[in-house]
């Protein structure tokens, strides 16, 4: 279903909200620059890529075909020294955290993309995307590696909204007395002694980090497209090189646009290692289930910062278990007949249209939780016909679009094998035998169950 409003998304590139309009009819072309995978996945990664695959879901929605890419930089200095800590080779290391962060996403239920390009992988292209930047005068070769002419690409700063003069003072640069211009930065690094290399014009060697991304986007999805995410630290220097790049390699714009997302932080600062404010996923998971993180990640509009706290995730907690009452209780009123009903065309497109306000997650759970409310009130008045179609709403715009998965184990199957079960300790309680009406709650509660008594009567839900 296409939203009623215009798509509208915030373009780092120019600052403004604009109408999306994809450069294809029909079509998305995304890329999101994914991990380095040296370490474990942290709620850092886990705001950018439960974004972005929220943004897939409602495109989808909205009708276009998405074809999403996401990368693995699989050779960093990060890596390297990990391998080196742990007496790894840096393969060993990347493998080991790549597949850390297909089993923590699959938790969040991010939707896997339709391509993951390595690093390692592309090496022949990433060298010819370099001498093709050499060929044109935006490159050269020294000692061994090879570095990009900033002050050649007109443009440059135009993501970031960086003068040259600026970047002068306060760019974070390395120090390497063979550039031509500290500006400039590493498109070829030449071996050290000990680390990975791949053979090159220019001598063994690996590539510099922001190359990489600029080689494998164009690679899978051509020289122009539409989407380019990741997260707000990205902006600088990477995706401001990445245009640089790719744009001095193809005399094309690269992105149409850039869509960033805003930090997790602790305390209103960002989460670092070096501040010890650092919270790897499976840590988190520990406390609170997969779906409570999501709808706290979804929580905030996506250009907000996001405090991290267990205060403030004991509050999605509680909202979600708000959101699993009303629906355990639906389907436990509907006799667990969970089939049947109709979207509720008004509720999916207030939904359609909060998201289509700049992805605005925030607005779109607010909107469902008046829906949640009205469900509370035709749960008392057993309005049968129109909870099924609620039902199906409330699970298709939050399991299906926003990907919080608002599930219970109650099936008409179990709900007929303990409807006996049920009415016979009811029947204890009005004969205040209470004992025995506590060993039928017992019973329940070793099969994973908790008996919750109702002005609807007994209602069954799963332990939490």
């Amino acid at each position: 279903m296409r939203p009623p409003s215009p798509i509208q998304i915030t373009n780092s590139l120019t600052g403004k909200k604009e109408n999306f309009v994809p450069l294809a009819p029909g079509k998305v072309q995304m890329y999101v620059c994914g991990i380095t995978p040296y370490d474990e996945c942290h709620m850092g990664h886990a705001r950018c890529y439960v974004f972005f695959d929220t943004v897939k879901r409602f495109l989808r929605a909205a009708g276009f075909e998405v074809t999403h890419v996401q990368n693995f930089t699989d050779i960093d200095d990060k890596i390297i020294q990990r391998a080196q800590m742990l007496k790894q080779d840096p393969r060993e290391v990347s493998e080991k955290y790549i597949a850390d962060y297909f089993v923590q996403m699959s938790k969040l239920k991010v939707l896997n993309a339709d391509a993951y390009p390595k690093v390692t992988e592309t090496i022949p292209q990433i060298v010819r995307f370099i001498e093709r930047l050499i060929e044109k005068g935006y490159a050269y070769a020294v000692g061994g590696n090879v570095f990009y002419s900033v002050r050649k690409f007109k443009n440059y700063g135009r993501l970031s909204k960086r003068s040259f003069d600026e970047l002068e003072v306060g760019a974070r640069v390395e120090v390497n007395e063979q550039k031509n211009d500290p500006l400039d930065f590493a498109l070829w690094k030449a071996a050290k002694p000990g680390e990975p290399s791949w053979a090159s014009p220019w001598g063994q060697g690996r590539p510099g980090w922001h190359i990489e991304c600029s080689v494998m986007a164009i690679q899978h999805l051509g020289e122009s497209f539409d989407i380019h995410g990741g997260g707000q630290d990205l902006i600088f220097p990477h995706h401001e090189n990445e245009i640089a790049q790719s744009e001095a390699a193809t005399d094309r714009p690269f992105a149409k646009v850039w869509l960033h997302n805003a930090f997790v932080t602790a305390n209103h600062e960002k989460m670092s290692k070096s501040l010890g404010n650092f919270f790897t996923l499976r840590e988190v998971f520990e406390k609170f289930s997969p779906p409570v993180v999501r709808l706290f990640l979804l929580s905030r509009h996506y250009k907000s910062p996001l405090d991290f706290s267990d205060d403030l995730l004991l509050q999605a907690q509680s909202a979600y278990n708000n959101l699993e009452d009303v629906f355990v209780k639906t389907v436990y009123v509907l006799g667990g007949n969970r089939k049947g009903g109709h979207i509720l065309e008004e509720w999916q497109a207030k939904f359609m249209n909060a998201l289509a306000e700049d992805i605005n997650s925030e607005k779109a759970i607010s909107i469902l939780f008046e829906l949640h409310n009205l469900m509370i009130a035709a749960i008392k008045d057993h309005k049968t016909d129109w909870l099924k179609d609620a039902l199906k709403t409330m699970a298709y715009l939050f399991d299906d679009l926003l990907g919080i998965q608002l599930s219970s184990s109650l099936t008409p199957l179990s709900i007929q094998k303990f409807k006996g079960d049920l009415a016979r300790r009811d029947e204890f309680r009005k004969q205040k035998a209470w004992q025995s009406a506590d060993q039928v709650r017992n019973e329940f509660e070793r099969l994973g169950y908790v008996i919750e008594d109702t002005a609807l009567g007994p209602i069954l839900k799963p332990k939490r």
